[in-house]
């Protein structure tokens, strides 16, 4: 990897961090020179514009997530242990300072056209869709029910973790983590066999 590639790649982390704290609404060029001790066109050279940012800061976090989330699950047993380890490292990045990215930006943006809702529709989709395929990897094992609902059980689990965030961030409830906890027992219960 190249100097201008490792600038590139520790600008879009310190602009993550800014998004997490103040929305990508909240995030510009300018906020991230300042952040990075940086020239405005410099970073608009790697950038182009504010939207462009936007989508490639998105981007990077889901490749961060990824690699700190997603692929650890990957490295467990099929069913159930992959899907807590999942739960674990999400509750992990969900915890982090400011709360998740993608979980502000869903809020963001959910009424505003373009490009960057767009981002976050995709990213939004493939992570129910990476659970659906955890739920149906377990009842192809039978460790869960045959007549299981894979989309359903994937809704579920991921609004287990949307209302830990508010509950975390917003209403710094102390029992957020066990009471998460307890509900994704409750529905990894219905779903055995």
């Amino acid at each position: 990897m190249g100097k201008g590639e490792e600038t590139r790649l520790a600008v879009l982390d310190e602009a993550a961090s800014v998004a997490r704290a103040v929305g990508l609404g909240g995030l510009t060029i300018g906020t991230l020179a300042e952040r990075t001790a940086l020239s405005k066109s410099g970073l608009f050279g790697h950038f182009k514009s504010k939207e462009s940012l936007q989508v490639q800061v998105l981007q990077h976090a889901r490749t961060r997530f990824v690699d700190h989330v997603v692929r650890p699950a990957l490295g467990a047993p099929r069913g159930e242990p992959r899907l807590r380890v999942l739960f674990d490292g999400w509750l992990r990045w969900e915890a982090a300072p400011g709360g998740c990215l993608f979980v502000t930006a869903a809020a963001e943006f959910h009424h505003q056209p373009g490009v960057v809702r767009e981002e976050v529709v995709r990213g939004e989709r493939d992570m129910i869709d990476m659970i659906s395929t955890m739920f149906r990897a377990g009842i192809a094992d039978g460790a869960f029910r045959a007549d299981l609902d894979p989309g359903q059980a994937a809704y579920e689990f991921n609004g287990i973790l949307l209302v830990f965030h508010q509950a975390f961030h917003l209403l710094e409830d102390e029992h957020a983590e066990p009471r998460a906890r307890l509900a994704l027992d409750t529905l990894l219960d219905r779903a055995r066999s």
